[in-house]
């Protein structure tokens, strides 16, 4: 089943914010997915946003402190490097309306025709897990990751847990196009694209 992906090339992202609204982004990772295949290790960048991360993001969610980014570059200074890694690919993400929400905020010439949601995938292939959250469905799927990819709600560990979500649940989802169908956010591929993508 796994050659059947073949030839199609994903972008697993995870981003995360400074708590404000709207959030800017002081971490983003991508992790390039070939096939169904993890090569690449994953593009990991700390960004400094304009505004401060609010205290309770840093307590409860990520622990990146306004310290950690102080001397990190800005997302301008960044954005053609994120623009490369993601180029063509097939964006994925868990509940990926956040992602490409804020992605489109700070790339607004960034136009996916298709967004992938491990989200929806998981739902669609577990229906009876009644979950959101991306640790039950690791949990499910037998994949247990230890300190050596740091800690959770990190962009690098975060994107490397979805990944192997993602490949996971693209092997038993009837092939691309069971894939597409189950995983792909509504509202944003025209019917008439949707062919042309595997």
């Amino acid at each position: 089943m796994s050659e059947a992906f073949d030839g199609l090339q994903f972008a697993v992202i995870d981003v995360e914010g400074n708590g404000q609204q709207p959030p800017e982004i002081v971490e983003i990772a991508i992790q390039p997915v070939d096939g169904l295949s993890m090569g690449a290790e994953p593009v990991v960048w700390l960004v400094r946003p304009e505004r401060p991360i609010a205290p309770i993001v840093t307590r409860k969610v990520h622990g990146i402190r306004n310290a950690d980014v102080a001397d990190a570059p800005t997302w301008s200074e960044i954005l053609p490097d994120v623009a490369a890694a993601l180029g063509d690919r097939i964006p994925v993400a868990h509940n990926a309306r956040i992602e490409y929400d804020v992605l489109r905020r700070h790339m607004p010439g960034w136009a996916p025709t298709v967004v992938l949601d491990t989200l929806r995938l998981a739902r669609a292939v577990w229906p009876d897990l009644g979950t959101y959250s991306l640790d039950p469905f690791l949990d499910h799927a037998g994949i247990f990751l230890g300190d050596e990819r740091g800690r959770r709600h990190r962009a690098g560990f975060d994107v490397h847990a979805t990944a192997l979500l993602f490949i996971a649940l693209a092997k038993v989802a009837g092939g691309p196009d069971g894939l597409f169908r189950a995983a792909t956010l509504p509202g944003l591929t025209p019917a008439a694209n949707q062919e042309k993508l595997w």
